[in-house]
C-alpha cells in the first residue's frame, strides 16, 4: 500500500498520531527532502528503521516507478512532502495516477493544508472556491493567468514566492479591481503567523520586503463586476473607431446600468495589457 501522510506546516504539535505511528512503521519512506524528513522525525521523537528515499518535482516520474513497485510487492510505502499535504501542489499526484492504473492501494493520513487554512483564517466566503497553485513567473503570462479569472465567482486560492508577492498583488489589482477583497497569510502555523486583510490595493501597497511562506485568497467577483467585465471587448472596440475610452465606457455603462468608472479601469487594464 501507498500512504500519503500530511505534515505539519510550521507547528510540530500538528503532527497526528497517524503520522507517527505510519513513519514508524513504514517499510519504505519517500520523501520531498529526506533530510527535512529525518529532522522532523527526530523532533517528533519518532525512531525510523526504514529506508528513506527522495521523492521531488525533478524525479517524481521515474520515482513513481519503483515506489508502485515497492508497493506492488507487498511494502508499505509512506509519502511525505515538506508541509501539507502530497499532491497538493507538491508531488504526488502522478505516484496515484500510477497506483491507481495498477491496481495498487493508496490510502492518506489527513494533515495541515496551507491552502484549508488559509481559506479558514481569510474570513473570506469558504462555501465554494478555487486553488489555483503558484501564478506564472513571466509578467505577460501572469497577466493572462488572473485575466481568465477575473470573473470567477468562487474564492481563489494562490501560493506565491514572498520575492514575486508584490508584483503579483499589483496585477491582480490591475485585472481584478483595486478593491477586490482578499488576504494574504504568511508563516502559517508558525511563531510569525501573519493574517493581512484588505483590498488588493492596500495589499499591492503593503507587500514590500514580505518574507515567509505565502498563501493569498482573493474573493469572487461579484455578479456586477462579471457584467461589466464582458463589456470590455465592447468598449475597446468603440475606442478603436474613434471615441475616447472614457467616453466609451460612459456610454456603455450608461446603457447597461454599470458603473462607468469600473468599466473604464477594466477596459484601460484591458488595453494596457495587450
Amino acid at each position: 500500500m501507498i500512504v500519503l501522510a500530511g505534515t505539519p506546516l510550521g507547528n510540530d504539535d500538528d503532527a497526528s498520531p497517524r503520522l507517527r505511528a505510519e513513519l514508524a512503521g513504514a517499510d519504505l519512506i519517500a520523501a520531498e527532502d529526506t533530510r527535512r524528513l529525518l529532522n522532523l522525525a527526530g523532533r517528533l521523537g519518532v525512531q525510523i528503521s526504514a529506508p528513506v528515499t527522495a521523492y521531488h518535482e525533478h524525479n517524481e516520474r521515474d520515482a513513481a516507478q519503483s515506489l508502485v513497485a515497492a508497493a506492488s510487492q507487498g511494502k508499505r510505502v509512506v509519502v511525505v512532502t515538506d508541509a501539507g499535504m502530497p499532491a497538493i501542489s507538491d508531488p504526488g499526484y502522478r505516484l496515484v495516477s500510477l497506483a491507481a492504473e495498477q491496481g495498487v492501494a493508496v490510502t492518506v493520513v489527513p494533515g495541515p493544508s496551507a491552502v484549508l487554512t488559509a481559506l479558514a483564517v481569510s474570513g473570506l466566503a469558504s462555501d465554494r472556491f478555487a486553488f489555483e497553485g503558484f501564478p506564472p513567473r513571466k509578467d505577460g503570462e501572469r497577466r493572462s493567468f488572473f485575466a481568465a479569472l477575473a470573473a470567477e465567482p468562487r474564492t481563489t486560492i494562490y501560493f506565491e514566492s514572498p520575492r514575486r508577492l508584490e508584483q503579483t498583488l499589483a496585477v491582480m489589482a490591475d485585472e481584478f479591481g483595486a478593491d477586490r477583497r482578499a488576504a494574504v497569510c504568511r508563516e502559517l502555523t508558525k511563531t510569525h503567523e501573519e493574517i493581512r486583510r484588505g483590498t488588493l490595493a492596500e495589499l499591492a501597497e503593503w507587500a514590500h520586503d514580505v518574507r515567509g511562506e505565502i498563501v493569498i485568497v482573493v474573493e469572487g467577483a461579484s455578479p456586477q463586476a462579471r457584467d461589466a467585465r464582458s463589456h470590455v471587448p465592447e468598449v475597446l472596440e468603440l475606442a478603436a473607431a474613434g471615441l475616447r475610452l472614457k467616453d466609451a465606457a460612459a456610454h456603455v455603462a450608461k446603457r447597461e446600468g454599470l458603473r462607468k468608472n469600473e468599466l473604464y479601469d477594466l477596459a484601460l487594464a484591458a488595453r494596457s495589457a495587450r
